[in-house]
């Protein structure tokens, strides 16, 4: 009897340090699962931006005037807040310049006093998680992920005898683990499977 309790407290003591472990990467991979999930409803990644303001035109003009297309490109970053390297700055006509920056475009329209933005801006905190989550070409995190994956292994198996059970079959631990088990068989059966 003394080794059983003995083992039933070692269970539990790896049970709790390695739960507590695996809590970071556990929310990574919850938050990545959720976003990935959903990815017809929107993007995980990137967040879409389409914007209009009216602008006053004259320091477009002045900046034309003083240092060209790359003024005119510093005064609509300035004015948008915007930062980052210029990629290109394609004058359509006399009025209109289109600014690429590397996930904006900006559009100086100085016949409507117009200054649109359009692009994406990278959502960093889930894009990272994202990265990480599928796994994207890096044998290093294989090995983390494995190693994640065998301690929620552990997580779940241990977690079934760290509590003595009264009755053998019908108590409420087996049910619940008949009722996780039985979820994904379901779904597969109901849906038709592969």
């Amino acid at each position: 009897m003394k080794k059983i309790v003995f083992w039933r407290k070692w269970l539990r003591s790896l049970h709790r340090d390695f739960g507590y472990f695996i809590v970071g990467l556990t929310f990574i991979y919850a938050i990545s699962g959720l976003a990935v999930n959903h990815l017809e409803d929107w993007d995980p990644n990137f967040r879409q931006v389409d914007d209009v303001q009216t602008i006053d035109p004259q320091p477009y003009r002045q900046a034309l005037l003083e240092g060209g297309t790359a003024s005119l490109a510093r005064v609509a970053l300035s004015e948008l807040g915007a930062v980052g390297p210029i990629d290109d700055i394609y004058q359509v006509d006399e009025s209109h310049y289109d600014i690429t920056l590397q996930n904006v475009l900006i559009y100086v329209d100085l016949e409507r006093n117009e200054l649109r933005r359009e692009g994406q801006h990278p959502r960093i905190l889930l894009r990272l998680a994202n990265w990480l989550h599928l796994n994207r070409g890096k044998k290093a995190w294989t090995i983390i992920a494995d190693g994640y994956a065998v301690l929620l292994l552990f997580i779940a198996f241990s977690g079934l005898f760290i509590l003595k059970s009264k009755r053998r079959f019908f108590n409420r631990k087996n049910l619940l683990v008949a009722a996780g088990f039985s979820v994904p068989i379901l779904y597969v059966w109901l849906s038709g499977g592969p």
